[in-house]
Order: structure tokens, then sequence, then C-alpha cells
């Protein structure tokens, strides 16, 4: 039986709970936060018997095998280090860090210590994308020569998710002060790992960031200062080129993420709003000789999502994908953006 213990109760600690409680040998025996209310209310629920308000008091006291750390991003480096450092294997919420010399730095804890490392890039559990990238680095359509993909929200200029105005869900991924990168941290922390899977390393990025002032300055506790809409071009190690964006003001898309990768042999593309009930397809097309250009449309079964991944890579021994390396490489991609949107110049990687 794999022990595990949770850090942080809020609103995505619930769907870890429920799938790794779904899965095989596995037990959530611990769980902590620093806020009493949210943890006793958390624990109850799950029938978690061991809590505490304190991660020390949680090593100390518990005999968890790995920690899940679904804390504010803030908290990312301080939870690894200390769960790292007291034999514990460690899967993280995204981003890995709040910047690069803090990812990479974990990254070295983890590599030194040989424990399973994982961070959740969620839109990993589409198995449409697995299939992608298995074609892609198979070489079946070529050499990739270009790339379109965007990360699509509405809920700043949509009522599908209730009032942003009035919910601390939505109101601290406006503020920096509250610990947000805005939507390039939100969101573009997914879509640049959703992009580079299958396509390669990025070479070079120019980035612009918008930050939508019609919003108001603050509310409450809240200065709304991240920014909301990021576009950025990039050129991948492999030649290729492609255009990257994402917004939080995409009027008719609820959570939509597509991607579209051009080679010389063919193309391929997918696009959907859940990774797990509509990720199972993608299309594809190698017509590039008659008028048509038609596409096809493939199924693909479902592939092992990350947090079987992370379980299956603790019984074996062997770290699955996606590592806290990957996590350190996204986040220096993050970091590129944000120095090229301030510096207004192609930031290199």
């Amino acid at each position: 039986m794999i022990k595990i213990g949770i850090i942080g109760t809020g609103s995505v600690s619930h769907w870890h709970f429920e799938e790794f409680n779904q899965i095989k040998d596995v037990c959530i025996t611990a769980a902590c936060d620093t806020n009493k209310k949210k943890l006793k209310k958390f624990s109850s629920q799950y029938k978690i018997k061991n809590f505490y308000t304190s991660f020390d008091d949680l090593l100390l006291d518990s005999d968890v095998d790995a920690i899940i750390n679904t804390t504010p991003d803030k908290f990312h480096k301080e939870i690894a280090i200390k769960a790292l450092n007291n034999g514990k294997h460690i899967f993280s919420e995204k981003p890995l860090a709040e910047n690069y010399r803090d990812a990479k730095e974990m990254y070295h804890l983890a590599k030194n210590t040989g424990l399973i490392n994982m961070v959740n890039f969620s839109y990993r559990n589409s198995s449409g994308l697995q299939k992608i990238y298995e074609i892609i680095r198979s070489g079946r359509l070529g050499n990739v020569k270009h790339v379109e993909a965007s990360y699509f929200q509405s809920w700043l200029t949509s009522g599908y998710w209730g009032d942003w105005k009035e919910s601390p869900l939505f109101l601290w991924r406006l503020s920096s002060k509250h610990g947000s990168a805005g939507v390039l941290g939100d969101l573009g922390v997914h879509l640049f790992d959703f992009v580079t899977y299958p396509v390669g390393k990025i070479k070079k990025v120019f980035c612009y960031l918008k930050t939508h002032k019609e919003k108001g300055k603050r509310i409450g506790d809240y200065i709304l200062d991240a920014n909301d809409s990021f576009l950025s071009i990039v050129k991948f190690k492999n030649g290729a080129t492609g255009t990257i964006s994402s917004t939080r003001v995409a009027t008719g898309y609820k959570n939509r993420l597509k991607l579209k990768i051009f080679c010389d042999k063919g193309a391929t593309r997918i696009e959907f709003d859940d990774p797990i009930g509509e990720g199972n397809y993608f299309d594809i097309t190698k017509d590039i000789e008659s008028e048509k250009m038609s596409w096809e449309k493939k199924a693909v079964p479902q592939t092992l999502n990350n947090f079987e991944r992370f379980i299956v890579s603790v019984k074996s021994g062997i770290n699955d994908q996606p590592d806290f390396k990957r996590g350190a490489q996204i986040q220096k991609i993050l970091d590129s953006c944000f120095e090229s949107s301030k510096k207004k110049i192609w930031v290199k990687i």
C-alpha cells in the first residue's frame, strides 16, 4: 500500500484526492493546510484521520511514502524541498516553481535523491496528444515546419463560472501580489508543455503580455495587475516556427485548447475543452497531392493519466514524464516570455 499525504485542501485538492483514491494500492492517509476550517472540512469529507496545520509536523508524525502538493504556487518550492529531503516522492501541481532558478534547484535535488518526482501538466492526460507525440517523433509526417496553438478561456467576459468580481478563486489569478503570474503562468504553463511535448524545444521567443485595464485597478485586497492575454512568436530548435497565444477574454470559449502541427508530408491537429472526455481524438492528413486536402478523424484508446503514471513510477522506481526536469524547462520558457515582453526583444531559451 502506497500511503500519501496531501498538502493544501483548496479546490484542486478534491480532484487529486478523487483521482488517487481510484488507484489500486493507494491510500491518502494524511492532509495538511494552514487554514484550519478548510482542513477540517476536507479531512471530514474524505475520512482522513491524520491532519495537520504544519507540514513539518506531518513529516515527523506520519509514515507517508509520497506527497501531493496542491498548495499555491509560492509554496511549491518549500514543500517539494522538504518532502525530498525527508525521503518522500513528490507529485506537484503546476507550475513547478515561481521562476527558473528555483525550478532548476528543485530538479537537481530530485535528481540527486533518486525519488520519484512529477509535475501535473494535466493535458498530458489526452490520449490524442499522446498519439500525436508518437506520430511527430516518428517522422511519419516529415519535418515540422509550422505550429499554431492557443488556449482560450472567457471568464472575464462570460458568466459560465460565476462572477469573477465576487470570487477569490478568480480574483487571486488577476493579482501578482497574491502570487499570480497571470494567464501566462496559469494557462501558458500548460500550453507550452502541450506544444513542445510533441514538437520539441523552443530556441527563441518573442512575447507580448497585455493586462486589460477596463477591469479596474483594484477589488478589495486584490490589485488587478496580472496579465490577461499573451501572444508569442517562437522559433523551434528543429527549424520550425510557430505562434502560441492564450487569453481569458475569448468570448464563446469555455476552456478550449487547440494545436495544429504542419509538416512537409502531412499535418495533424487536436482541439478540446476536456482532455479525457474530448481529448481522445485527433485529426490527421497526409493528403498533399489532391485538391481535396482531406482530413481523417482518429479515435485513440485512453492512456494512463498523470496520477496513474506517478503511482506506476513509485512502484517501479522508474520516473515517468512529466518530471521536475520538464517542469524546469517549461519555467525557463515562461521566464523568457516575461523578459521578452518587458524588454520588447527576442529571447534565447
